[in-house]
């Protein structure tokens, strides 16, 4: 790889980093991890439409979709934040914490899924 492809997922991956630290923010104390699902549910939105979208990567480059899917949409989703928030969840109730698994699991497929499709039909219409 180029140097050019490392610091593009760098500035991507400080990006999404920083606007999952700020979305997590915005609900701390609240007894339930909000941000991490919404960082999750809309990094696989938008994943799914960047890698779905074939017109859009190809207008991007091979250089930007490596900064914008690896770098910020990497750095804003967490799976280990998701799991350690989990395991926190089962201590004060397993309700809690099964929903918010499942929650995560259909709403992330879900939304991946809408989100290519979306991609496809913008593409058979342009």
């Amino acid at each position: 790889m180029n140097l050019k492809v490392y610091l593009a997922v760098g500035l991507g991956g400080m990006i999404g980093a920083t606007g999952r630290y700020g979305l997590s923010g915005v609900w701390a104390g609240s007894g339930f991890p909000f941000g991490t699902l919404a960082a999750n549910l809309i990094g696989c939105f938008l994943l799914g439409y960047l890698i779905h979208n074939s017109r859009l990567r190809e207008r991007l480059g091979s250089i930007m979709v490596s900064g914008l899917g690896t770098g910020m949409i990497g750095a804003f989703t967490t799976f280990s934040t998701f799991s350690v928030e989990t395991v926190r969840l089962f201590d004060k109730s397993i309700t809690l914490a099964a929903g918010y698994v499942l929650i995560s699991l259909f709403g992330g497929l879900g939304l991946s899924y809408v989100s290519s499709q979306l991609a496809k039909r913008k593409q058979a219409v342009s």
